[in-house]
Parts: structure tokens; sequence; C-alpha cells
């Protein structure tokens, strides 16, 4: 089989613009590289700003995770003014956070993801038993013969990579419209304490604006109770059913096997080390945490459209675009290069779970024992380090955010009952300082870092998850972490590279609508519309 590359540009179901390069030999990727080809500017954008701006201008980073980059940008300015919130501020905080989490988890696998794995038109060849099924296979059989699949229009349905039988795929079908009131419900516990959503608009540095009533819990509590029922007894044995027939993803998508996590969900002490799902660094493709380090984070801008320069520690970081040409010998990305000594990190719910567990957080810990057990593979949690992983640490960790919600809203629910109702801690901006807000987006580990001088931003930069997961090489022609998971998988298409997309979905790297394949002998250029 002759060696082929392979560019799908943009690749679909995600938010944002990600473009993706493989060269497959004998079936399999050789080689990668991945490219970010939307330049977002924000650190441009804030300079010169008032430093409380960037709470509200950051959000619009992402309209999917932007309670994340709002807190991150709360925290920064917190540090740099030398601050906490008050209790009740932490415990919104973290609700309106939580919220954040169920819908973007919800989403991403029923929405994003599942489309990898199920294939919705076999659906149709289901005999299902029950009314509601009957029920939903008619809808689907109506839709599909109509001819108008929108989303589903172009997608690699009859795949031979999909193995799932047609009653669990008629099964998924049934749930993924179900999730869709799911994860609004979610964002209605966001928009009960945040205002609104996206863009939430009560917890700027100081903690929350928003003083919660027992209105308020009336109206949240139902939802969040609803939430943890469904993904009990829906979302998590939905992965544990659909896992089985896709256990050949435990082992493709592995990447450098270091993890980062800077932690989320405050508890009362502030300490990052102590937050429900805790900092640190998992190295080495082990199980052996360490105490995350922030000093020994870098970016390198070697091979992004970015001025030439040294590697930088964000604090002192300069964003000067540079547009040249794609080439992936030169310059072929607006991501920068993050690395945590010198080494890519992968970044998301997986490095949050398995830094847990190897820190023996115990629900974490728990959860993932439980789910290795119930798939046949106990005592090899190495396993996570691969798609199927991913996959089940968003699930795992969906149940564990739910969970804690509840004993948040009830803790709520007690200080209101005992007249602590104080969720803001007064500060001024200082006129000199520097802060860095290391948080976690559902994605993964957020760094937003702030230097203030006369009382403005004289520079903000801001590492996301995702730039973390797709970035370029760097200096030293280290591949980026999903360059590094793509190497390997195999390829059964190359005009339909599902397989691809798998990888690079388990990431959730953040929507486009075409795909362009092309062909490096004939420059055919193959339009494919993927679902």
């Amino acid at each position: 089989m002759p060696v082929s590359r392979i560019v799908i540009d943009p690749i679909t179901r995600i938010e944002g613009h990600l473009a993706i390069e493989v060269e497959v030999d004998g079936g399999k990727v050789k080689d990668a590289w991945t490219s970010g080809t939307l330049f977002r500017g924000f650190e441009i954008v804030l300079k010169g700003r008032d430093p409380r701006d960037a709470f509200h201008i950051t959000q619009r980073i992402c309209g999917v995770c932007p309670t994340s980059h709002g807190h991150a940008a709360s925290l920064c300015l917190e540090d740099a003014a030398g601050i906490h919130p008050p209790e009740m501020g932490r415990l919104v905080r973290n609700m309106v956070e939580g919220a954040q989490f169920l819908h973007s988890h919800i989403l991403w696998f029923y929405h994003l993801a599942a489309l990898d794995f199920v294939d919705v038109v076999a659906a149709l060849k289901a005999q299902p038993r029950e009314e509601s099924l009957k029920e939903v296979q008619a809808r689907l059989k109506r839709f599909v013969d109509s001819g108008q699949l929108g989303p589903f229009a172009n997608a690699y349905w009859g795949h031979p990579a999909y193995k799932l039988p047609p009653e669990l795929n008629l099964l998924a079908v049934a749930h993924y419209l179900e999730a869709l009131d799911k994860q609004a419900q979610a964002s209605h516990i966001s928009a009960i304490f945040g205002g609104r959503m996206p863009m939430t608009m009560t917890t700027p540095a100081g903690g929350s604006v928003h003083i919660p009533t027992v209105d308020d819990m009336a109206n949240l509590k139902p939802r969040l109770l609803e939430i943890r029922e469904w993904v009990d007894k829906v979302y998590i044995p939905d992965v544990l059913a659909v896992a089985p027939y896709y256990l050949d993803y435990a082992a493709i998508g592995k990447g450098p096997a270091a993890f980062l996590a800077w932690g989320v969900f405050d508890d009362p002490s502030f300490d990052p080390k102590k937050r429900l799902l805790p900092s640190g660094i998992v190295l080495e493709g082990g199980l052996k945490a360490e105490e995350v380090d922030a000093k020994a984070v870098t970016e390198d801008v070697t091979h992004g459209w970015y001025k030439d320069g040294k590697a930088l520690h964000p604090s002192e970081g300069v964003t000067e675009p540079e547009y040249t040409e794609w080439n992936v010998e030169k310059k072929y990305s607006w991501a920068k290069a993050p690395r945590y000594g010198e080494r890519p990190m992968e970044a998301g719910a997986l490095a949050r779970m398995v830094v847990a567990y190897a820190k023996g957080q115990p629900t974490a810990k728990k959860l993932i024992d439980q789910a290795l057990a119930k798939l046949g593979v106990a005592g090899k949690p190495e396993v996570l380090f691969s798609v199927v992983g991913r996959i089940a640490a968003r699930a795992l960790e969906t149940k564990l955010i739910a969970d804690a919600m509840v004993e948040w809203s009830d803790a709520i629910l007690e200080n209101l009952k005992n007249g602590k109702k104080q969720t803001f801690t007064q500060y001024s901006v200082p006129a000199r300082a520097q802060g860095a807000g290391l948080w976690e987006a559902p994605r993964g580990a957020l760094g937003h870092w702030n230097r203030i001088e006369n009382g403005r931003l004289a520079n903000y930069q801001v590492i996301t998850p995702t730039c973390w997961n797709i970035s370029p090489r760097d200096g030293k022609g280290v591949r980026g972490t999903i360059e590094q998971a793509l190497i390997g998988t195999p390829v059964a298409d190359p005009k339909r590279p599902l397989e691809i997309l798998r990888v690079a979905h388990s990431f959730d790297p953040c929507l486009a609508c075409t795909v362009h394949v092309i062909d490096p002998k004939s420059n055919e250029v193959y339009k494919v519309r993927v679902s």
C-alpha cells in the first residue's frame, strides 16, 4: 500500500477551527500535524484594559466553556490582589462551574463524539420491543426518508469500523435525543446562579455578586437531581455498553502518556492540591503523581505563526502574530506549543481523573476501579491512556461532579438557614502586581497570567486546554499531544478517515462543517461533509 497524505480541514463536531494532516503508510498513520487555523488574539485585546474587564472579555474565547475562562480570570486577579472569596462565594462558584461541566460532558459524548461509534442509519435495522424505542425508530425512519438529514447528512454510515448491533445503535439514538434536554437543564442551573449561560455575569474576582435564595435552590435542586439520576442510569451504562465493542481503542490514541491538571472545584482552604479534582502531574505513562510546578511551563513558537523568539514562561509571554504559509516543515499553526519541563502534556478529563487516581482521591479511585472491573480489565488502569480511557473518564467525572454538586447545594441551603449570606470579598485593583489563575475547563488545564502596571493590564497570556492538546511541534521537533496520539492509528479508507476523527474527538478539541481530503498524487480534492 503506497504512502499517502490526508488533510482534514476543518475537523467537525468541535468548537473552533482545527486541521489535521496525516501521512498514512501500510494502512496506519505514520506521522501527523495538527493546526489551529483561526487566530484568537485575546491577549492583544486585553492590553491596556482594566484588569476587571478580563472576567467578561475572556469568556468570549469559548462559547462552550466560558465559565471556566471567567473563573480563571477571576483567580488571576484575586492572586494579584491577594484575596479569596468567602465560603458562600466559593460554593456558588463551584456550582456554576459544575453545571458547565455537566452541560459540556453530556453534549460532548452524545452530540459530538458518539456519532464516531454509533451508526445512526443502522438503527433502522433494529427490532425493538419497547414502545418508546419503536417510536424513536419511527421518528428516525421519517427523518431518513425525508432526505433532509441536516447534521447527519454526510457521515460515514456503513463504514466497516462501526461495530455496534442495530439494537444498541437505536438505544444510543434515543439517548442522543434525551441528552438534548439534560444538557439544557445543566445550562439552566448555570443561569440560575450565573445570570445567563453562556457568558455568566456573577462570579468576578472577589466571589459572587449573586446571593442565592431559597427560591433559587427550589428551582435548581430538582434539575440537578434529575441530571444526576440520568447520568447514573443512562450515561454511564451507555459508555459501559458501547466500550466492549471498541476495546481495540484501548490501545489507540495513547499520546505522550504525560498528564497535567491545575485542579478544579475549591475546598475551603483554596489550596489547589486539595481541590475536589486536585492539581498534579503524572509522567512516564505511570500512575505516580507529582505536585505541579507552574514555573515549569513555557510556550514555544517555532512552528506557530508568530514572530520567532525563545520559549518563554507565560508570565513573560509575547503574542506577536506573523502568518507566513502552511508548511509542516516550518510553521503550520496559530497554536503555540506549551511545554511542561520541555514535555508535551495531555490535558482534559482523563488527565484530571488520572491525577486524582494517582493521588488517592477516594471517589475517583472507586469509580475508575469499578469501571475497569466491569470492562474486564481490573487492575490495568494503563488502558485509560487511550481513546477508550478519555471517553470513560468524562463519564465517570460527570458522576463525580453531579454527586458533589448535590452536597454543595445542601451546604448553600444550610448557610442560608444560618444567615451566612456573604458571597463577595471587597478589594482594590493593585497599581502594580502579577497574578496567575490556574484552573480547569471541561477540556482540561486552563491558565491565565496577568501583569498589572499603573492599574492597567500591561500583559495578559492564556494557555487553553486545547492549546496543550493540539500543540504543534516545538523547537526540538517533539510532536504535540494529538500528533503523538494519532501515530499508529489504523485507517481503513483514506477518503473516509473515521478512525482519525475518533482519536481527535476523544480530546474534545473544541465546529466547522466541511472536510477536504486531498490526494497528494493527483491533487484531486475530495469534499466530504462530516457530521
